[in-house]
């Protein structure tokens, strides 16, 4: 039977695929594919820690790192009984995947304009994503109240998501109005710009991958821009595959759910495929 709560969901059979968000959002920023991922395979998806819907932060503790966050999602991984899985990420989830990879969890990673690949000391363009994301927290928590009518009319509602997606007017009013709200609920962004300034949001010993990883990026992303944030990550991860998607955001799952859910299914597919022992001959 399927698992739906706020914390995970979970459904499907076959190779276990792990879909994993970005930051501030929840696992249903991934609705718009799950209908074409689910018959093809077991399809997890959970709320990170420190996200809305998912499990609290202790209140003493370091500022919440990549490792740290990877840290809590392998444990999560444990409790489900989940070893290794495909894994598909989205910005700070891409980030996670790549990062779980090097642990030895992944078969294959897809990552979706993944964050991690800032140049170590590159301090001007860690501060551009806190003010990409301070402006979005601001403007969000101000009009709160307005929120509902805003998110009602398809125009504002592409105008108040162009950030994140360049196609705001396909998300249905009700989620829209609940991925802005579920934003203002996580615990975690204080620690993400102190990672930021202190300059260790970025990814290391990425030559320590050994599944296939595909790494696609929206070409309107305005949160990690290709120029800036993709060339480490396409030099230093081996045999990484690279495929730009033209007229999609930063979180692309709305603006084209077709193309997202093929790409991560068919890659995930032939990863399974290259890795299966080759079929047994019969003998006379």
């Amino acid at each position: 039977m399927p698992e739906i709560s706020p914390a995970l969901y979970r459904a499907g059979e076959g190779e276990p695929l792990v879909l994993i968000h970005g930051f501030t959002a929840t696992w249903r920023c991934w609705l718009p594919v799950l209908a074409e991922l689910v018959p093809r395979f077991e399809v997890i998806a959970p709320t990170l820690h420190g996200h809305d819907g998912g499990t609290d932060l202790p209140s003493r503790r370091a500022p919440y790192s990549v490792a740290e966050a990877a840290d809590y999602l392998e444990r999560h991984l444990d409790e489900l009984g989940v070893s290794t899985a495909h894994l598909a990420g989205n910005s700070l989830g891409g980030a996670l995947a790549l990062e779980l990879a090097k642990r030895g969890r992944a078969r294959s990673v897809v990552g979706i304009s993944p964050a991690g690949g800032l140049r170590p000391g590159d301090a001007a363009a860690a501060q551009q994503i806190i003010k990409v994301f301070s402006r979005m927290q601001k403007t969000t928590k101000a009009s709160l109240k307005l929120l509902p009518r805003v998110m009602a009319r398809p125009g504002l509602r592409r105008l108040a998501l162009r950030d994140v997606m360049t196609r705001g007017h396909h998300v249905p009013p009700a989620e829209a109005l609940a991925l802005a709200r579920s934003s203002m609920r996580c615990d975690i962004v204080e620690d993400v710009y102190t990672v930021l300034r202190n300059g260790d949001a970025a990814l290391h010993d990425l030559d320590r991958i050994d599944v296939p990883v595909l790494v696609t990026w929206g070409g309107k992303d305005r949160i990690l821009p290709l120029p800036v944030h993709s060339p480490r990550l396409r030099e230093q991860i081996p045999g990484v595959e690279f495929c730009l998607m033209p007229g999609v955001g930063h979180t692309p799952m709305w603006d084209d759910p077709g193309l997202i859910a093929t790409t991560i299914g068919d890659f995930a597919s032939r990863a399974a495929a290259s890795a299966a022992p080759p079929p047994v001959s019969a003998t006379a």
